[in-house]
């Protein structure tokens, strides 16, 4: 189980962790926030949420030490 960037009207993006595994083909996925609140979010088999970076890479002083460089990740970073 992966966690992922969800987007967020009010956020910006949203932490969630992926409760069920992602077949190819399946046109949602099931997730479970850091609020505990579980979602059924719809997704394109072509742009899937991107990837979170394991918790001990939060706060590195330099961004090319990232698994995921993406825009949810800097800005958590």
């Amino acid at each position: 189980y992966n966690r992922v960037w969800i987007p967020d009207n009010e956020e910006v993006w949203q932490s969630a962790e992926i409760t069920k595994n992602y077949k190819a083909g399946d046109r949602f996925l099931l997730v479970q926030l850091e609020d505990g609140t579980e979602l059924s979010y719809p997704v394109d088999p072509a742009v899937l949420p991107p990837l979170r970076n394991p918790d001990i890479l939060v706060g590195e002083n330099d961004l090319t030490a990232l698994s995921y460089l993406h825009e949810p990740a800097v800005l958590h970073n």
